[in-house]
């Protein structure tokens, strides 16, 4: 029966318990607009992002960036730090850097992030940049590759086009020099999947098999009510967050795109993951807190990856409304955001979960790693004009459940 209870993702119930207290009876809490919200994502969104780009748009990120290793760390390479760092940060960047050009103070944040951006990944590339990443050694590089497919996926006519025909051809050169890498039976499979997905997309030799092995094993492992197993076992972590409902959705809507498979062959996955979104949703408790369960929790808000997906390209959960959702993220970011230490000196992310602790850091874990939390901003490619940010605030499930208002019965899919 526990195996079976943790194979439904229900021990959620065990949320880690709030110090911060409701407020007084008869009290109202500030509540603010959607215009304040983006204006704080905006605003977060760049102070994370600058450190990384103004530095490697100048071939400095490796001289400036102070790399923080795991306490446990496995002694790979350190240099994976940097690939890590930018992949995962372009991954949650793109949509918003993928809207027009303004002339407003986010609109000018914007196109600084996105100038820096493109000589970024000129220097990702340039074998006589400083800032040439990491792509000959380890199997890390993998898992960052996909990243960065991933970003050129979701902005293309921004990220991709724009790069001169050299810096394109040595993408496309180094994707393919990855398959160097064979990933072992786990989310790994969809990395690989993922720049193969790319490398077809812009119609470059690609290993259809890399592809499909990934698809079936993924769908192998889906175990019920919107959770895949990551492998043949499961663990109660937030992988199905930071790798698989997203990029197992995106890949299948590439390959729906290219007639690969039937248009109606990722509406499966992608009911799963509005399923799990609508978990994540449920898991924000009415402090902003969610529980810090599983491997990788140093990466943050990229546990909400799906949910912020689902909210920028796809259709959120049927009970949730986006009101609902933003003011749930925004509750999370300025929870976690709040606290003192996330950022070292020089602004660059520390090792930790809300705040700097370092010995929660998992063997394979470096402050570039972290990063990933930049997947929650993916809503900010919606315009400020567009429902998720023009909707009143509401209170998310667990707000309402704990202050007697009414909220849906929660009921499981297949």
């Amino acid at each position: 029966m526990k195996q079976r209870l943790l194979q439904k993702g229900l021990l959620v119930a065990a949320c880690s318990l709030c110090a911060v207290a409701l407020p007084a009876k008869g009290k109202k809490e500030a509540v603010s607009t959607g215009q304040q919200d983006r204006k704080y994502w905006v605003d977060l969104a760049y102070r994370i992002s600058e450190p990384v780009l103004s530095n490697m748009s100048r071939g400095e990120l490796v001289k400036n960036m102070e790399v923080e290793l795991s306490p446990t760390w496995d002694g790979r390479s350190k240099t994976v730090t940097y690939m890590e760092a930018f992949g995962r940060l372009m991954a949650g960047l793109a949509p918003w850097l993928a809207l027009p050009e303004e002339d407003t103070e986010e609109g000018k944040l914007r196109s600084q992030l996105l100038a820096w951006a493109l000589k970024s990944y000129a220097n990702a590339v340039n074998p006589d940049s400083p800032d040439y990443l990491e792509w000959k050694r380890e199997g890390q590089p993998l898992v960052d590759a996909a990243y960065i497919a991933n970003s050129f996926l979701r902005a293309p006519k921004q990220l991709w086009e724009p790069l001169d025909d050299a810096t394109k051809q040595r993408f496309i050169k180094e994707f393919q020099g990855l398959r160097r890498v064979q990933p072992p039976y786990s989310n790994w499979l969809l990395f690989g999947a993922m720049v193969e997905t790319f490398l077809l997309s812009v119609d470059a030799d690609y290993d259809a098999y890399r592809i499909s092995m990934a698809l079936r094993k993924i769908e192998e492992w889906y175990v019920g009510d919107g959770w895949y197993s990551d492998g043949p076992h499961y663990a109660f972590d937030y992988y199905n967050s930071f790798v698989i409902h997203p990029m197992y959705v995106e890949i299948l809507e590439v390959l729906a795109s290219k007639k690969k498979i039937n248009t109606k062959g990722f509406e499966p996955a992608l009911k799963r993951m509005q399923r799990y979104g609508d978990i994540l949703e449920r898991m924000i408790s009415p402090e902003g807190t969610f529980p810090a369960v599983g491997r990788s929790i140093t990466y943050r808000l990229g546990v909400f990856q799906p949910l912020a997906l689902l909210a920028w390209r796809y259709r959120l959960p049927e009970a949730q409304t986006y009101g609902q959702v933003r003011a749930a993220l925004t509750a999370t970011m300025r929870r976690m955001f709040s606290v003192e230490g996330n950022f070292n000196k020089s602004g660059f992310l520390q090792l930790g979960f809300a705040g700097h602790q370092p010995d929660i850091s998992d063997y394979y874990t470096n402050n570039g790693s972290l990063y990933i939390t930049s997947l929650v901003f993916l809503p900010l490619g919606l315009p400020a004009n567009h429902a998720f940010w023009t909707e009143a605030p509401q209170d998310w499930t667990s707000k309402k459940a704990w202050s007697g208002q009414p909220f849906p019965r929660d009921h499981s899919v297949q």
